[in-house]
This record gives C-alpha cells, structure tokens and sequence, in this order.
C-alpha cells in the first residue's frame, strides 16, 4: 500500500494544472509515464483518485480528501532540501524563482548575469507568470520565491522590499494626445488608456493612478505584455502607463514615444521579492535580494544617462 514521494510529487502536480500533459511537463516527463505513476498509486491506495475528462481532469472525493495531506508530506520534504541545501553555501543548486510581465524583460537581463557571476555554483529557473498565477505556485511548492508589485496580502508569505518604480504616460510623439509635464492624473483621457488584460496588476495600478473617482470608459485590447501596449501607443491608437524600469528598454532610440512625467507626488509601485515565511532558505534569500536591488540600480542609472544625453542632443 506504500507510495512514493514521486507519485506525489505527480499527483500534486496533476491537481494544480488539472491536465495529465501540462502536469507531465511540469514535473518533465511524459505524459504516458505520468498517466502509469497516478494509476499505480490509485491501485496501491485501493482507491479512485481522479476522473479522467476531455481535456481536463477532475480530483475525486478522495483525491480531495488526500491532496492536502500529501501537500503537507511534500512541504515537510522541501523544508528538510531547503535546510540541507542552505548547509552547502549561499545560492547554491537549484533556485526557482517567478517573476510578473512587467518586470521580467528588464530586470532578468541585469540581474541573471550578476547571479552568474557572483554565485557560479546556482541553477537559476526563471518562470514568468501573473501574480495569482505566482502566488499559488508559491504556496505549491512549484516555487521558492518570486518577484511582483506590492501588496499581496496571502498568510504565510514574507515581502522584502527591493525598489521603488515610478509610473511615467507614454504618447504617440506625433500624435493628436496633447499633455503637459508635469502631469496631473486627470488630465489624462480615459477612453485614450490603454491596457494590460485582466490579471496583470499593472492594469489594476494603471486604474488606481488614471481612474481614481471618474467614470471609467477604458480601451481594453486585451494586450499580454509592455511591448504590445506601446505599439499600439505608437500607432496613435492611445495613451499607457509605463513603469520607469522599461523605460530604457522600451523607448531606446525610439523617435516614436513621448514619455511624460506625473506632477508631485508621483504615482509608483513597490517592487519586492516574496518567499513562503516557513522556508529555511533566508540568506539565500537575502543574497537575492540584494542582486536584485542591484540590478534594478543598474536600470535606473541607464534610463538617467539616456535622459541626460537625450536632452544634450
């Protein structure tokens, strides 16, 4: 009646994804090897774990029953890795961190090879996703930290601060959006802002500054990304919020944008590293941190010499 911690390391990550080959590649291997684990441990356990669907998969009474006992198992199991890990040295082995839309492509580029560099002995895994999507990976185990905008709120979950990130309107340069730096939150036109889909929190931030108290007639396309949003602001089809990190990557020799500053005090977001408070792997921890605010220094130094030069030329 014995299972082992493999099949439930596959049962969890069925239950998470609830797709046999989205759970089999998480977790890297096939999905026919998946598929024997899971029925191997339903034989042991004498019991119907899960309800095979099209296309998804549905956890039966028992599963459920099961699934938080066996989440429990594997945190235990991480916790002693971590402890173990942690003995070794700092940022050694494997570290699986998330990070949001919005702040990956800048930070990652600074940031992976200043890990490199420093701490030769890591295996760095980078997985960009929402925040709702990180924080319950976090909470998994699929993850040992993250990197998004504050607040989340969840229990059992430590934020350390890493920097504090501006909010700037970009506009077409040629276009018929006329604004005056600096800029008052009302003075932007809402049917002109476009946005990130539902579930970035970039959006939620972008409604927060623009939308405060006024009637909300938005441009929602539906964009996933930055990039998208401020091609389609070159286009003159609108106005985005953009943080001060993409700056230097989004608008650098780019004659297209116009990038205009918010009248005192400036919106912003606060960016922070989160990691589960039970984890035993605190100066790992704050060793990424650390690169981190580092690497976001590194951006905002480019972004302040590009302005100089800029306004030179």
């Amino acid at each position: 009646m014995k299972i082992t911690l493999r099949q439930m390391h596959y049962f969890d990550a069925l239950a998470r994804t609830r797709h046999f080959g989205k759970a089999a590649a998480s977790v890297n291997i096939t999905q026919p090897a998946l598929s024997a684990q899971i029925m191997d441990m339903e034989g042991r356990l004498q019991r119907k774990l899960v309800e095979r669907q099209r296309g998804n998969v549905v956890l039966t009474e028992a599963g459920q029953r099961l699934l938080p006992h066996i989440r429990r198992i594997l945190r235990d199991v991480q916790s002693l890795e971590e402890m173990i890990v942690q003995d070794r040295g700092l940022l050694v082995g494997p570290l699986r961190i998330g990070m949001i839309p919005t702040v990956a492509p800048y930070v990652l580029p600074k940031l992976a090879p200043k890990l490199q560099s420093l701490y030769p002995k890591l295996e760095l895994r980078v997985r960009e996703a929402i925040t709702d999507t990180l924080v319950r990976e976090l909470q998994d185990g699929a993850l040992d930290a993250f990197i998004a905008a504050k607040p989340i709120r969840e229990p059992g979950i430590h934020a350390e601060h890493l920097f504090r990130d501006r909010f700037f309107i970009a506009s077409a340069s040629n276009g018929t959006d006329v604004l005056t730096s600096p800029l008052n939150e009302d003075q932007i036109a809402l049917d002109r802002l476009l946005l990130l889909e539902e579930g970035h929190c970039l959006r939620d931030q972008a409604l927060a500054v623009c939308a405060r108290d006024r009637e909300r007639r938005l441009v929602d396309f539906g964009a996933t990304s930055m990039t998208t949003l401020l091609h389609m602001v070159r286009g003159g089809m609108g106005l985005t919020l953009v943080p001060e990190i993409a700056l230097g990557a989004e608008t650098a020799a780019d004659q297209g944008l116009s990038i205009t500053p918010f009248a005192a005090p400036e919106p912003y977001r606060d960016i922070a590293l989160f990691w589960r408070s039970s984890s035993k792997r605190l100066p790992d921890f704050g060793a990424l941190a650390n690169a981190a605010r580092a690497a976001s220094q590194e951006l905002f130094a480019g972004d302040a010499a590009a302005a100089k030069t800029e306004a030179a030329g």
